[in-house]
């Protein structure tokens, strides 16, 4: 039919004039073409950018991009690390907090070892927080949540502990990117929440953070450091960081080069770069970087950031008068800031967005749904430390008296950036709610009546560990093995008063089950030798109570794993501020036995391994093998086990770790099962950061892989070669 029209009557012609009749069409509907979700994200940022005046620029600089003028209705930022914030302890909730689902700490939530828990951990928040900021009766918070804290765990001392997932960079990411994609959802336009990775990077000390630095080489900078926070831009499909407080290698991280150099030319980040609460002013009055606050705003804002926390408009004002930066750079980075409130849905037709419509009906946080995850996270979070002649589970038909005492028996506590639960059981509540009346249950937190109560008792349960907030306000902790923000541990030994409370209760029976409710590491030494039961729980989880006596009293079995390494004194750290962790630090680096590995954890019943195999004896640079290894529950009750793959490396040219790990997934048997696990290992998991050549090489080298139940109790071995 078209083939005799004039050229200028082509199908393609046609399809063009459609195209543009549609498009102005479509246009018409909107006052501005920033507006039109139709057009390319750059168009619409670009066209965004042209309207605004220069005041709102800078304003837009701040954690609310609102252009009220131009009807843009920005979003600011929410804490979120094990559920939405909107409490008491950091202020969060301001002068009105609202309940909202709790979670276990983050290293809590990391001792499952189960990404798709984090998952779901994730997406419950989002919606909280999606309910919250969008529903009538509320109306607040933020679409940008700060989670998850990507920095890695490198020593039990660090004050933050408890916000991260360990101490292992491949174990960290991996946690990291579930958690990413469970807060910003599946949809393949919209997300729900936008996840805010902190803290970029090497941020783990707290005393003297403002101003110390993490000094360590190119390759811990490629290998460990930096790979939580590579995984979650490149495989959760985070758009949104903090940079640290401190140095790093003399450069104070708000300024860093790495910023855009690694971040956004490397991997893509292309959304927001926030800095840290007060860390703008800090490079003045902490660093001593910059003589003056406008020469500290032009250079944050040339290294990448475009949102501070802090008092920053007077400086940014002041750098664009004197020419120190230019309203050119302003918008290049606010492109960032407004890439991630397009991707929110933020500035399209509510109609348009499927999470827009989240804010009606009753509080998701009410709900049994959410109530019964809290649960069974925290169930799942569980470790079993030791269990001495199947002292655990307590048998509630059979036991008479139970004695529950110790300063963390009858409380939930909740840390700096926590919320406020809708409700929390506490372990003693969780304990009666299981016996019922026919178990008499004492308690007491007084040492002295503890004593005659473990005298009377036929078993105690007794209840230690830290307390999250450190009980006496910002940076003050009442005893050395206390710690929190700004505030590191200087011991990491139980405080004198609960080991003395141990020991004396032992004295009168010794039939004592150890609750470590506990951020930390600590070195129970006398613990291990001589307590016949010892179980480990973070705090904060709402269900904390209720799942520790599911554990007890063997209506689950635990199968938590630890993620960081128990060490038996602090002689066996370095010091605090070596982030060469190569000087024996981490399981990888570690030069004696510690008192609990990385990765360990008990379970009521037994597992046998076998059958280890590889897809292929040899490993092309390009190719990856899968291992599988049969697994089987040996023991008479159901259970979970967490099956970990090693590494070794055997024949490297540079130092590598005594052992990496690469990979690991949770399974449940029952009794007699048997089940072929399978993890898939790429070569490119094996690379090291070769310095010279600036990228990974993957050597040729036989390689050891070790499959096993934590990592220093390995059930098979074997070698394949890297070509």
């Amino acid at each position: 039919m078209t083939k005799n029209l004039p050229p200028f009557f082509s199908l393609k012609f046609l399809l063009s004039l459609v195209f543009i009749l549609v498009s102005r069409v479509a246009c018409a509907q909107y006052k501005y073409p920033f507006q039109n979700p139709n057009l390319p994200t750059e168009d619409r940022i670009t066209n965004l950018l042209s309207l605004m005046t220069l005041e709102e620029k800078v304003n837009c600089l701040g954690t609310n991009p609102t252009i009220a003028r131009l009807g843009v209705k920005g979003t600011g930022h929410v804490e979120g690390l094990h559920g939405l914030a909107m409490g008491l302890e950091g202020n969060w909730g301001r002068k009105t907090p609202v309940p909202t689902t709790i979670f276990p700490q983050s290293i809590g939530m990391a001792e499952t070892w189960d990404t798709d828990l984090l998952q779901q951990a994730g997406a419950m928040e989002a919606f909280d927080t999606r309910y919250m900021f969008q529903s009538e009766k509320y109306k607040k918070g933020g679409l940008v949540v700060r989670a998850p804290n990507a920095d890695i765990g490198r020593d039990p001392r660090w004050g933050r502990t408890e916000e991260c997932y360990g101490e292992d960079a491949f174990f960290n990411g991996t946690m990291a990117v579930a958690y990413i994609k469970g807060l910003q959802g599946n949809d393949p336009k919209y997300w729900m929440t936008a996840a805010l990775m902190k803290h970029f990077l090497a941020n783990s000390n707290e005393n003297g953070r403002d101003s110390s630095s993490s000094d360590f080489d190119e390759r811990l900078f490629r290998e460990y450091y930096s790979v939580p926070f590579r995984m979650g831009v490149e495989q959760g499909g985070s758009r949104a960081y903090m940079a640290s407080y401190n140095d790093v290698n003399g450069i104070p991280q708000a300024v860093s080069p790495m910023l855009k150099n690694v971040t956004v030319d490397e991997w893509g980040q292309n959304g927001i770069i926030c800095t840290d609460g007060g860390a703008y002013r800090q490079l003045v009055t902490a660093h001593h970087y910059y003589p003056t606050l406008a020469e500290a705003a032009a250079g944050c804002i040339k290294a990448g950031i475009n949102q501070f926390l802090d008092t920053y408009k007077p400086g940014t004002m002041e750098a664009l008068q004197k020419k120190l930066i230019t309203e050119a750079e302003i918008d290049g980075v606010l492109r960032g800031v407004f890439r991630v409130m397009i991707k929110l849905g933020q500035l399209d037709p509510p109609q348009m967005v499927p999470y827009a419509s989240i804010g009606t009906g009753p509080e998701p946080w009410l709900s049994q749904k959410n109530r019964d995850f809290v649960r069974l996270i925290t169930q799942k979070s569980i470790v079993l430390l030791k269990n001495d002649k199947g002292l655990l589970p307590l048998d509630k038909n059979k036991i008479k008296s139970i004695a529950v005492v110790g300063p963390r028996s009858a409380e939930v506590l909740q840390d700096w950036y926590s919320g406020v639960p809708a409700y929390s059981v506490s372990i003693l509540e969780g304990i009666k709610n299981k016996v019922g009346a026919n178990v008499v249950v004492s308690h007491t937190t007084d040492n002295n009546l503890a004593i005659a109560m473990a005298r009377s008792s036929e078993t105690v349960i007794v209840c230690v560990g830290n307390n999250p907030t450190g009980n006496l306000g910002w940076k003050k902790v009442d005893g050395p093995s206390e710690g929190r923000e700004a505030v590191d541990r200087q011991s990491i030994s139980l405080d004198s008063a609960q080991e003395a409370l141990l020991k004396n209760i032992y004295k009168v029976n010794p039939n004592i089950i150890l609750v470590m409710v506990s951020s930390f590491p600590y070195a129970i030494n006398w613990e291990q030798a001589n307590i016949p039961a010892i179980i480990h729980i973070t705090h904060c989880s709402q269900e904390q109570g209720n799942a520790m006596a599911d554990a007890i009293f063997g209506d689950i079995n635990p199968g938590g794993k630890l993620v960081q390494t128990w060490p038996d004194s602090l002689s066996q750290l370095p010091p605090m501020m070596d982030y060469n962790i190569r000087h024996g630090r981490t399981y990888m680096y570690l030069k004696d036995k510690p008192l609990y590995p990385f990765g360990f954890g008990l379970s009521y019943t037994t597992f046998q391994y076998g059958n280890l195999k590889t897809s292929a004896d040899k490993l092309d640079k390009n190719g990856e093998i899968t291992v599988s290894i049969d697994v089987k529950n040996a023991g008479s009750r159901a259970g979970d086990e967490v099956v970990q793959l090693y590494v070794k490396h055997l024949k490297s040219k540079v130092e590598r770790p005594q052992e990496e790990l690469k990979g690991f997934k949770r399974i449940t048997l029952n009794p007699g099962e048997t089940q072929t696990v399978t993890i898939k290992l790429p070569a490119s998991a094996l690379a090291y950061w070769d310095v010279a050549k600036k990228g990974f090489v993957v050597e040729k080298e036989p390689v050891q892989l070790m499959v096993g139940s934590s990592s220093a109790d390995i059930r098979g071995e074997r070698v394949v070669e890297l070509r």
